[in-house]
């Protein structure tokens, strides 16, 4: 009391005072940690008195310079009973055990919603389970966890400041979950696992023999290669008939093989790559075009000089015999064959897995294509010669357009080298417009084989199939002409040119008879030596 005289009237308490359950007192819910707390010091106190002052009671020297960390010492050691009833303790880290009553908010029908006593945590949980109740009268216990565990193939995004909270994110592309935390991109020619907890070969694919894309090249080639041995043995079988000799036995022949390697080159683009097959694709990709246009180029560039030369004078032009012919062509071959050695010695054949090709979006559609070491320019290098040998050709198809086909056969010569610029024209952009494409090994494949086997049934069609139609069908057809004189053959085609001006001004036969009547019967190319040059007659 402030007033230094004690007032009695104005005591709070009586001194009667209980505390029990029917009392209005309330008492503070700390006071029975600071009871506790000063009953730790007095055990301590206690204990450490017994041990420094064994002998004697009270406060000892030893006990006034003993300090606060000894004290402390001996305060974490008590262990006593509490006001509550409960242990007091102490752990290693100085701190009091945890003692918590559990309390779930539950309806009673009774007494209605409120809270109810359900458990307790003394170092462990003690849980009533039957005294638990849950919405909608379920029995199995909600599950109770920041995160759930994430799935195969999901990684950890732990939320910041929370450890045991986080965001699971699924590995995605080609990563497999390394560890719980994160995310590894798998080997190049590796792809994750299907729960993507690690990483498996990429399997390997090559073109088929059952494939659609393999299927229609290989029936093409089996059909043309029949054609050709066909038509080959029919001149051999017929080789000293007059049809046989006029076409050029000799070229005919190369240029029928170099038709029939067109069609075996396809089933060397569709064979297992090795490096046996890699050097037979380099070797006969771009030959037997080679050796078809370079008989056919052989052939018109003749055609052309007999009859340029016919204009100038009666002496037969240089290098049209047989063995020239077959001189020139091998000539124009081995330039091909030349490249393609120098392409053996400077990148050897070889055969790659290509992972790129098929790399998808979808790891489970990747799949590595093997196939030999050839680039899409290396195939168009290979073939490059072969197309400038028909596109000259070509130029010499039209030059002798206007030549009787009376005389020659570069009519049927520049039908073939003008359906062939057609197919190669189309074969470019749908090659080169492909490679970007996940089906590029099939496309290009497809349609670098079928452009061959056209080319090749285009020639075998036009320059071959007549003349074998007339051979078995029509024989008596194939009968020795009359000869004409080198000057002769020359006027009449000179004529022939003047006279298609005309045409259409003269009633039918009259170019003809006017064609006739400019080769005098007793003239010097009437009377000239008659020599044959296979389809050209001088």
């Amino acid at each position: 009391m402030s007033s230094s005289k004690k007032d009695e009237s104005s005591r709070k308490c009586t001194g009667q005072e209980r505390i029990g359950v029917d009392s209005k007192y309330e008492q503070e819910g700390k006071v029975q940690f600071v009871i506790d707390a000063v009953y730790a010091m007095a055990h301590a106190l206690h204990n450490m008195q017994q041990d420094l002052c064994p002998d004697g009671s009270g406060i000892c020297p030893e006990m006034e310079l003993a300090g606060g960390k000894k004290l402390l010492k001996y305060i974490r050691s008590v262990s006593f009973n509490g006001s509550a009833g409960t242990a007091v303790t102490f752990n290693r880290n100085g701190d009091a055990p945890g003692r918590y009553d559990l309390f779930q908010y539950q309806w009673n029908n009774v007494t209605g919603p409120g809270y109810h006593v359900i458990g307790q945590w003394t170092e462990s949980l003690q849980l009533n389970m039957e005294e638990l109740q849950w919405p909608r009268g379920e029995q199995d216990t909600p599950t109770s966890v920041c995160s759930l565990p994430c799935r195969a193939g999901e990684r950890k995004k732990v939320v910041k400041g929370m450890a045991c909270c986080w965001h699971c994110e699924p590995c995605d592309g080609y990563q497999y979950l390394s560890d719980e935390f994160s995310c590894k991109l798998c080997a190049y020619n590796m792809r994750p696992s299907s729960n993507r907890t690690s990483c498996q070969d990429i399997p390997i694919i090559k073109l088929e023999w059952h494939s659609p894309w393999a299927v229609i090249p290989v029936f093409l080639a089996m059909l043309g290669i029949i054609a050709t041995i066909f038509v080959m043995a029919t001149f051999v079988r017929y080789n000293d008939t007059p049809i046989v000799r006029a076409s050029g036995r000799e070229l005919s022949y190369v240029l029928l093989t170099g038709i029939f390697l067109c069609y075996i080159i396809t089933f060397l683009m569709i064979a297992k790559p090795d490096v046996g097959v890699c050097s037979f694709r380099r070797i006969f990709l771009g030959l037997g075009m080679c050796i078809s246009y370079a008989a056919l180029l052989t052939k018109t560039n003749r055609i052309y000089r007999i009859f340029e030369q016919g204009k100038k004078s009666v002496t037969a032009p240089r290098l049209i015999s047989p063995t020239s012919q077959l001189a020139i062509t091998f000539s124009l071959i081995s330039v091909q064959l030349l490249g393609v050695l120098i392409w053996f010695g400077v990148d050897p054949p070889n055969t790659i897995v290509d992972y790129d090709e098929q790399r998808t979006m979808n790891p489970d559609l990747s799949r590595g294509v093997l196939k030999c070491d050839i680039s899409d320019l290396q195939i168009i290098c290979s073939l490059g010669y072969s197309i400038l040998l028909m596109v000259t050709c070509t130029v010499y198809a039209i030059k002798t357009r206007g030549v009787p086909e009376n005389f020659n056969e570069a009519k049927p010569i520049g039908f073939t080298m003008y359906t062939t610029c057609i197919v190669w024209l189309a074969f470019i952009p749908i090659f080169f417009g492909t490679a970007q494409s996940a089906e590029k090994l099939y496309i290009q494949t497809t349609t670098l084989t079928v452009s061959m086997n056209l080319s090749a049934s285009v020639a075998l069609s036009l320059l071959y199939v007549p003349k074998v139609y007339v051979i078995i069908f029509h024989p008596e057809l194939n009968v020795q002409k009359r000869k004409r004189s080198f000057k002769a053959v020359v006027t009449a085609a000179t004529m022939s040119s003047r006279l298609s001006h005309k045409a259409n001004d003269r009633p039918n036969g009259e170019a003809k008879t006017e064609l006739c009547e400019n080769v005098e019967p007793n003239s010097p190319a009437a009377k000239s030596k008659y020599v044959s040059y296979g389809d050209v007659v001088i």
